[in-house]
């Protein structure tokens, strides 16, 4: 019975995404809706991403892919909290580059802070870091 309960009942809530914790209203709207993403490595190559709001729990997901060639950013997951200038991210993020990593794809899985700096249109990845290679990677998400 406990067994038939925990797959009904328990499991499914453990698998649920907590609530975004919003420190400022204001940046949670610029957040919401859609938005372009690049990556450097990807000349003119801006694709998009969408903020959406499910039941309290902000989601994101999105691509920008090479115009001409393999080369691509993916990001898909939660954002769990949203301050005046930052962000917090857990899930995925997956980059190619033809020349980086000898052309293979490369996941972050994990949690990231995405921050806007000075002047900036945009928030970055923090973790600029490729763990794949020696390589930085600006991941770039502009506002409206």
């Amino acid at each position: 019975m406990l067994a038939r309960w925990l797959l009904l009942v328990a499991i499914p809530l453990l698998a649920q995404d907590p609530k975004t914790v919003i420190k400022d209203e204001s940046a949670k709207k610029l957040l919401l809706g859609e938005h372009k993403l690049t990556l450097q490595w990807l000349e003119k190559a801006p694709g998009k991403v969408t903020v959406t709001d499910k039941n309290g729990t902000l989601t994101i997901t999105g691509e920008a892919k090479e115009q001409q060639g393999p080369g691509f950013v993916r990001i898909d997951g939660v954002i769990t909290e949203v301050a005046a200038k930052t962000f917090k991210f857990r899930g995925k993020i997956t980059t190619l580059v033809s020349y980086i990593a000898g052309g293979k794809s490369c996941d972050r899985n994990g949690e990231y802070n995405f921050i806007i700096k000075g002047p900036r249109a945009f928030w970055r990845i923090v973790e600029i870091n490729n763990p794949c290679d020696e390589a930085a990677d600006y991941v770039d998400i502009y506002w409206k």
